[in-house]
């Protein structure tokens, strides 16, 4: 598997979620770093405002419309893409939801196929729909699947299905960089899982684009967690919590395409060794949530 080039000047990257948190901070790095950048949406206003702002800073971006949970929209965008730019170089399936924390027999059917259907079956609709034209291109290529250490590292127990469907991005995505080795394919692989602090995304407040037809099947029974709320409580504890450098975070995404490398994370080491103790629990036969591990937020 060849490595990206080192310049991204004159690429076309294209970002789902494009429109707010770390994907509008992917946006504004891969601008400065010289590229075409696409970013796909579901919220039309929160689209607007980005792109505006990105071409007010000289950036060469354009938006699209996209709900990534139906794969004819992710394959418009495809279609949309490859008409005006000719090309795609740089895919990050980035869009994600995140429901109320609850107890696994508490979570109800639309709470499964709310979140799967963007965190899951988004990433596979992107994969389905740019893989086959990357491939048939022959360019060199790179693909970044958004995940979580609250999946693909150590699950949140209260984040049952939250958690299950970011470790099956993790899974999805080793299997879709053996694939693509296997075919000696011109196109990067990288898992990023965003780190190094609370991240104040709209991800806390993702309710807003959920569908009617997977609303709740019952009022929630706890206030809804806020990034302010988290830093209150834990501040109530005697614990101050950092908030993530959305910059840092896309830097970060950026540096490992650049280096080839499979997993991007703020702490490689701390993941590692949460990895290795989770494997001695394995070993032994007992479960390997460490719950302790996740401090105020278990």
């Amino acid at each position: 598997m060849s490595g990206f080039p080192q310049d991204f000047s004159g690429r076309v990257a294209v970002i789902t979620g494009g429109a707010s948190g770390i994907g509008r901070a992917l946006g504004h790095r891969f601008a400065a770093e010289g590229a075409s950048v696409v970013l796909a949406d579901v919220e039309a206003g929160a689209l607007a405002r980005t792109i505006e702002e990105l071409a007010a800073d000289g950036a060469d971006v354009t938006g699209a419309i996209c709900d990534v949970t139906d794969p004819a929209s992710v394959d418009s965008l495809a279609e949309h893409v490859y008409a005006s730019h000719g090309a795609v170089h740089v895919l990050v399936n980035n869009a994600g939801v995140g429901p109320p924390a609850a107890s696994p027999w508490e979570t109800t059917p639309n709470d499964w196929r709310w979140v799967h259907s963007v965190n899951v079956f988004g990433v596979a609709h992107g994969i389905q729909s740019f893989v086959p034209r990357m491939l048939a291109a022959g360019e060199p290529g790179h693909i970044v699947n958004t995940s979580s250490g609250d999946g693909a590292v150590n699950p949140l127990p209260g984040a049952s299905v939250y958690a299950s469907s970011k470790a099956a991005v993790a899974i999805l995505t080793e299997c879709l960089a053996a694939q693509l080795s296997a075919e000696n394919a011109n196109i990067g692989v990288s898992l990023f899982l965003p780190g190094g602090g609370l991240l104040a995304t709209g991800m806390w407040t993702s309710e807003r684009n959920r569908p009617a037809h997977l609303a709740r099947e019952h009022p929630r029974s706890t206030p809804a967690l806020t990034v302010e709320r988290v830093v209150r409580l834990a501040a109530e504890r005697g614990r101050e919590l950092s908030i993530a450098s959305l910059g840092d975070l896309a830097s970060q995404v950026v540096a490992g395409i650049r280096s080839g490398r499979y997993l991007i994370t703020d702490d490689l080491a701390a993941d590692a060794a949460t990895l290795h103790k989770r494997a001695d629990l394995i070993a032994a036969g007992r479960c390997p949530l460490l719950q302790e591990d996740h401090g105020i937020l278990s």
